[in-house]
């Protein structure tokens, strides 16, 4: 089951990544799929990819947050 989780998660990240250009939202779902990749690695007990994945997780909602914010002001 765990391994199921992770694919999934992993999928998830890979999806969006590749997605990404198209929605500020994709961006979004990365961060997401970065954070369950790293709730997986953390499950399997490798930490190191757990630290990673979360970093990736905190850079990608710093990413969204900053496009969030641009297309606000150019809309307003």
């Amino acid at each position: 089951m765990l391994t199921v989780f992770g694919s999934i998660a992993v999928s998830i990240m890979f999806l969006s990544y590749w997605l990404e250009h198209r929605s500020k939202w994709m961006v979004l779902i990365f961060a997401a799929g970065s954070a369950l990749t790293s709730l997986y690695s953390g499950l399997a007990g490798v930490y190191p990819i757990t630290v990673i994945e979360a970093l990736w997780a905190a850079v990608a909602l710093q990413r969204f947050v900053s496009r969030h914010r641009e297309q606000a002001s150019l809309a307003g």
